[in-house]
């Protein structure tokens, strides 16, 4: 494509950094340049944190889950828990936005309400909620339950502590807390709301002991791409975090989830659909080719079944024959992150691959963003201009993989005006171009007064 003078449709990029410890695979750790105890290094994250900021990211995202085992990936197995990492990288940053992954399947709507809010009022209106349900069963293990909920039941839960959430966040309008010394008056107390729900899952009084920040309430993100994920994303999600292999796949799924967001009565423009990338950056093509070779390399055949069968539910894929074709597998692997596991399955299928050639696929996925600084521009501006995605979350398997895509990437984004030269303004809400949301009473006291 070459270099471009200015974004062709005025859209800019939207980034997004994981923070990702020791790596995103099961085998980065091993690699010369890596910090194998990252993911418990707080001087890491904040350096990390620091650069993403200075190439101006719009936000860090924290992934997590709430169950390992021995074949779980060297970062998940000690790492930092979301909303502690975040809370304290909110200290040590000022523009970029704080996205954290918190499963809906076992925890408490009033303590993530009052979570969330208290780091959106930390940071100054720069929270975001990833909400999750959890697919790995064995976590019903670590919270004195009986059995992890099917697929579609996680997301009927989903759906109503989404509601919660949000009505607790709405507890207090936004000019309740008068702080009248004068008349010794703290708050109005007609302002201040009890929620009172009565749901399914959940009985909730409220109200929040905590007010709204700036941006109103925390971005919500989404990481669905099954049925009930898109609808859900599609219905409840300001952002959507998914995963493509091609570039053709992720426009089908861009235009069916703008549409099914159009189709809830939403503005499909404020939806942003932010697949994965993992850049490799070299000065040369072949160079960015031997440097993914050598991540790629670290990789032993049995940690390649380990990452596989994580998705499945921590199947066991090592009791199967390597060169024979990809083995059937049982139900309960299926009630697990479905998108991924049927995507695999299909590859497997149309492509005959082998369980070895399956395996090792997945562990490193080398994605279409693997070249020279202009290449991997260009590849980001493709995916912009057709209806690919509105931007990315990227992961760097080593830190040199983030500063040299914030040194060599991002000038050439900037130069292009597909993004921006400095923040748009201090919350996320604005930095992402999202509304802050009307506090629901105010909009019913203003509806009456006009009424």
């Amino acid at each position: 494509m070459g270099v471009q003078s200015g974004a062709r449709s005025g859209k800019q990029l939207k980034l997004g950094f994981i923070l990702h410890g020791a790596g995103r695979t099961w085998s980065d750790w091993r690699h010369k340049e890596a910090e194998p105890n990252a993911s418990t290094n707080f001087a890491f994250y904040k350096r990390q944190a620091q650069l993403a900021e200075a190439g101006k990211f719009d936000f860090l995202f924290v992934a997590d889950s709430v169950y390992i085992t021995e074949k779980s990936s060297p970062h998940y197995l000690n790492r930092f828990e979301p909303l502690t990492i975040l809370s304290a990288l909110a200290g040590a940053t000022e523009h970029i936005g704080l996205v954290g992954t918190l499963t809906v399947s076992y925890s408490e709507p009033f303590n993530v309400a009052r979570q969330f809010a208290s780091l959106d009022q930390i940071s100054g209106g720069r929270a975001g909620w990833n909400v999750v349900t959890s697919w790995l069963e064995g976590s019903a293990a670590n919270y004195s339950k009986s059995a992890h909920l099917a697929h579609d039941r996680r997301y009927q839960l989903a759906k109503e502590y989404l509601d919660v959430v949000q009505g607790l966040w709405d507890s207090w309008e936004d000019d309740a807390l008068i702080h009248d010394k004068e008349s010794g008056v703290f708050f109005d107390p007609e302002k201040l709301h009890r929620l009172d729900h009565q749901g399914e899952f959940f009985q909730v009084r409220g109200p929040l002991n905590i007010a709204r920040s700036a941006q109103g309430q925390p971005v919500i993100f989404q990481a669905g791409s099954s049925e009930d994920g898109r609808n859900f994303a599609a219905q409840k999600a300001e952002a959507i975090f998914v995963h493509h292999e091609t570039i053709e796949e992720a426009r089908l799924y861009y235009r069916d989830v703008k549409a099914r967001a159009e189709g809830f009565g939403r503005d499909p423009s404020k939806l942003l659909i932010l697949p994965s990338v993992a850049p490799i950056i070299g000065s040369t093509e072949a160079e960015a080719e031997a440097r993914y070779q050598e991540i790629a390399g670290l990789v032993s055949i049995e940690n390649a079944l380990s990452m596989l069968g994580r998705p499945f539910n921590d199947h066991d894929f090592s009791v199967y024959d390597l060169d024979a074709p990809f083995p059937e597998v049982g139900a309960d692997a299926l009630n697990s992150t479905q998108s991924a596991v049927l995507k695999i399955i299909a590859a497997a299928r149309e492509e005959n691959l082998t369980l070895r050639q399956v395996a090792l696929r997945f562990a490193t996925p080398r994605g279409d963003f693997v070249g020279t600084p202009e290449q991997v521009a260009d590849k980001f501006q493709l995916w912009l201009e057709t209806g690919a995605s509105d931007g990315f979350v990227m992961f760097a398997s080593l830190h040199r993989d983030l500063e040299l895509f914030v040194e060599t990437v991002v000038p050439i984004l900037q130069a292009r005006g597909l993004y921006r030269q400095d923040y748009d303004g201090t919350t996320l809400r604005e930095n992402l171009g999202l509304d802050v949301p009307v506090n629901r009473y105010t909009a019913q006291r203003s509806a009456r007064s006009a009424a």
